[in-house]
């Protein structure tokens, strides 16, 4: 479908659903039920369990988690819910390959920490799994990516990383004014994790978050693992947030591709100074030096000629903000000040507020499931990439985010690594389709189902 018969039909679907807006999503679907297993169902993890639980068209068999806390809650979400009960895997650190031997598994999401992500998805890929969603990040080494990349290829797999922002819904409508022109040809994009993330890095369980300035094993839920990784690594440790909805715009891995990397880190601050804050100067934490620069900065350019700026920000004092900038040859979308500006449609030299715009252009997906949307996590984004992965397991085809997109977008952590270790060096970007990006064709967002 291209571009013009998706908005004419999209269009359509509108305007019926302003006359039946009480049919389910599901309506018109003659695909039996299937059977999906999760691995890592704790705050993240229960997030999607919410949302498959709220779904007639799959059945959850397996579940897998070795935090007995973490279980017991999703536990009890599933007989909330009135859906019959999982087998539970547990007991120890190889339950999940034991999940793994549950026959007919169609899907499987997987919502565990970053280092246990790339041999989860391969032995899952192994087992016969044809559907793998993982939450991001998708390996630790560059050659875990290529690990991953080869292994669904072996398989004829579908690995799908569950990058929910390339579904929030300004970032939908700004891609759907990129798709029309309305910002004539991109020329320059950016975007970043911008996000205040000290108390999720530091905690103790007695609260959910800010009960202290402990991690690791005295730590809770993420505290457990992300914050040892800002101890030894210096990097863009979280880019697809920002890299994900910025490469639609310029169809990275389809048409175009990402051609060289470099990164800067300041010096490390924050972590320390709020472990003396919160802590004082003679808690044990504050001894710890941590590597990971404050604010990373990474420049990419693509092959079609535009360039990337992408800023990892957690560890100081700040509001949240994804900074995305989308910005061509007759305007620009800037997200930090909510404006957008369109030569000879705005006032010369004075920006429009933004959401009147991004009403305009709003991306039929959410036109269509906007109301199914509401209440799911992160302002909607959830259900959608949640929806799209079940969708595309039922029909059997390709997911709409795919395992080049995930090896491209999560490995700017390594090459970022690797960048800033050799002196801030440019870094030729790898080539995860081997070549066949110059001939494959855009699917994002362009299927009025998903």
């Amino acid at each position: 479908m291209n571009r013009r018969q998706f908005v004419r039909s999209s269009g359509i679907t509108a305007a019926a659903l302003t006359v039946l807006p009480e049919q389910s999503i599901f309506a018109g679907t003659k695909a039996e039920k299937i059977k999906v297993a999760m691995i890592g169902v704790g705050l993240r993890g229960q997030n999607h369990l919410d949302l498959l639980l709220k779904r007639d068209d799959v059945e959850l068999v397996a579940i897998c988690d070795v935090e007995e806390r973490m279980l017991n809650s999703a536990k009890a979400m599933i007989a909330k819910s009135g859906k019959p009960m999982p087998k539970i895997y547990t007991g120890d650190e190889n339950a999940w390959k034991k999940l793994l031997e549950t026959k007919g598994l169609k899907a499987i999401v997987i919502a565990t920490p970053w280092e246990l992500h790339k041999p989860m998805i391969i032995k899952s890929l192994e087992a016969g799994i044809k559907y793998v969603a993982t939450e991001v990040m998708l390996g630790i080494t560059l050659q875990d990516h290529w690990d991953v990349v080869q292994a669904t290829e072996k398989y004829n797999g579908h690995v799908m990383m569950l990058e929910n922002v390339c579904y929030r819904r300004d970032v939908l409508a700004a891609l759907n004014m990129v798709r029309q022109g309305v910002f004539g040809e991109i020329m320059h994009l950016q975007g970043g994790y911008q996000h205040d993330l000290r108390e999720v890095k530091f905690n103790d369980g007695i609260k959910p978050y800010g009960g202290g300035v402990e991690f690791n094993e005295k730590g809770f839920s993420e505290a457990k693992w992300r914050t040892n990784h800002s101890v030894h690594r210096n990097g863009d440790l979280y880019p697809t947030h920002g890299i994900g909805p910025v490469a639609q715009c310029v169809n990275i891995n389809r048409g175009n591709k990402f051609l060289k990397l470099n990164s800067f880190a300041t010096k490390s601050r924050g972590l320390h100074n709020y472990i003396v804050e919160k802590g004082g100067e003679s808690h044990p934490n504050a001894k710890v030096n941590f590597r990971l620069g404050d604010i990373v900065t990474t420049t990419i350019d693509c092959a079609n000629g535009e360039t990337i700026i992408l800023q990892h920000d957690t560890n100081l004092p700040r509001p949240y903000s994804l900074g995305f900038r989308v910005q061509g040859t007759k305007g620009l979308w800037m997200d930090v000040n909510k404006s957008i500006y369109v030569e000879g449609v705005s006032k010369p030299h004075a920006w429009d507020p933004a959401k009147e715009w991004l009403d305009k252009y709003d991306h039929p997906l959410w036109k269509k499931y906007g109301n199914d949307a509401q209440g799911a996590g992160h302002g909607g984004m959830d259900f959608f990439v949640i929806h799209a992965f079940i969708e595309a397991a039922k029909r059997n085809e390709p997911t709409p985010l795919d395992v080049y997109d995930a090896a491209a977008w999560s490995a700017i952590t390594p090459l970022s690594e690797q960048s800033i270790e050799l002196g801030n060096e440019t870094i030729d970007f790898p080539d995860f389709t081997s070549g066949s990006w110059m001939k494959r064709k855009p699917i994002f967002a362009l299927n009025d189902d998903y």
